[in-house]
């Protein structure tokens, strides 16, 4: 497929593991693990929501054609998409946890709690947060690492990875992280930095939902993701980003 002459080309995401352009309506995905695209072309075909269409493939390069509408919001700023269309994102990840599980594992409770209880130490010992806040939102995320019964899950939510044209949810991007998981770390990923939005997520997700648990997985996904971040070029410190996620569970 040859690319129509475009004006620019947009560097969407850019880090050490992989980038992600933007060339007109064209989206290419560079990963330096093809394990991941993998999963993320594999997963796309699976899902029974909308999801990017897949144009050509040479590794290390994916290309995906653009979706219409725009992202739910962004984490760390307000989102101006309606109560219908946060609702409408809720069905949508219902439909997907009601989905086949795919054929491979996601992460087992143990390796989560081992990688957590890592993090903690390194985030104390390298001055990078306050002991007192990583201890109190340690003892948060406790409530995540319990069992559960696995669901078809995207695993990395964020609310840039969903877009919406007017209240309905026109695709749903990144599926790199997908697995068999647990539900409600979906739900928490897709609200994290949004807590006002949780409530229009579950009425349209259309069943109970353990809150606390939730609770926990914004607590223990900020942990994990902190230093990440900070070492590929993103500011967790940014008003609404991670680091004030934590600061409100005190």
């Amino acid at each position: 497929m040859r690319l129509a002459d475009v004006e620019k080309v947009e560097v969407v995401v850019g880090h050490q593991e992989r980038v992600t352009l933007r060339v007109g309506d064209v989206f290419l995905k560079v990963d330096s693990d093809q394990a991941r695209t993998d999963v993320e072309v594999e997963a796309m075909a699976m899902a029974p929501i909308p999801t990017p269409e897949v144009l050509w493939r040479k590794p290390p390069v994916l290309a995906l054609a653009a979706l219409p509408g725009r992202a739910l919001g962004c984490l760390g700023e307000p989102s101006t998409a309606s109560s219908a269309a946060w609702a409408a994102a809720g069905a949508a990840v219902r439909m997907l946890h009601d989905a086949p599980l795919p054929p491979w594992p996601g992460r087992r409770v143990d390796e989560i709690a081992a990688r957590l209880d890592e993090e903690c130490e390194r985030l104390v010992a390298n001055d990078v947060l306050p002991a007192g806040l990583v201890t109190r939102n340690r003892l948060v995320a406790e409530a995540a690492l319990r069992p559960w019964t696995p669901v078809f899950t995207h695993g990395d939510l964020q609310i840039t990875h969903v877009f919406v044209d007017g209240d309905d949810v026109s695709g749903v991007l990144d599926w790199s992280e997908a697995s068999r998981g647990d539900a409600l770390y979906d739900l928490a990923i897709l609200t994290l930095g949004h807590e006002e939005r949780l409530g229009d997520v579950v009425a349209g997700y259309g069943t109970d939902v353990d809150l606390d648990v939730i609770r926990a997985w914004w607590s223990l996904r900020s942990l994990l993701a902190i230093r990440w971040l900070a070492e590929h070029g993103f500011d967790p410190f940014a008003p609404g980003c991670e680091v004030d996620v934590l600061r409100s569970r005190m």
